[in-house]
This record gives C-alpha cells, sequence and structure tokens, in this order.
C-alpha cells in the first residue's frame, strides 16, 4: 500500500493526527469499512479459498469496536 498510497505525502493536507492520517483514509477506501457475509447453520458460510483479514492502516492503532448487524429469516444463533 505504501507505493499506492505513501504516508506523509505532501499533496495530502488532512495530517490533524499524524503523517499517516490521510493516507490511512484514503487505504481505507480501497480496503473497505464494511463486510456482508452469510451464516449457514450457525457457522459463516466461507468457500474453500475464503478468509476474513483486518488490516490497521495506522502505525499506531487505536481501540476498535465491532458492529454486527443481524438481519433475514431462520433458526436463532
Amino acid at each position: 500500500m505504501q507505493r499506492i498510497i505513501r504516508d506523509g505525502d505532501p499533496a495530502y493536507r488532512h495530517t490533524s493526527e499524524g503523517p499517516d492520517d490521510m493516507s490511512a483514509h484514503l487505504r481505507s477506501v480501497l480496503t473497505g469499512s464494511f463486510l456482508t457475509l452469510p451464516v449457514v447453520e450457525s457457522r459463516l458460510g466461507l468457500g474453500v479459498w475464503q478468509g476474513v483479514y483486518l488490516w490497521e492502516h495506522r502505525y499506531q492503532g487505536r481501540k476498535r469496536c465491532l458492529v454486527l448487524t443481524i438481519q433475514g429469516e431462520g433458526t436463532a444463533l
């Protein structure tokens, strides 16, 4: 990601939280910040080669919260 969006690039004016501030925002656009996952019989319905990965775009990550929203019909998990 450093090749695509460099930390501390003077073209970015938004640096109120450090030189990786704006670049972290731009990287989050490319990698996404939300995900929809299927649940089948109380388990993640992922394919053989699929997985879920978290990526911190800042030098010093902060405490993060996970928000789950469950929709649909079916039996209780």
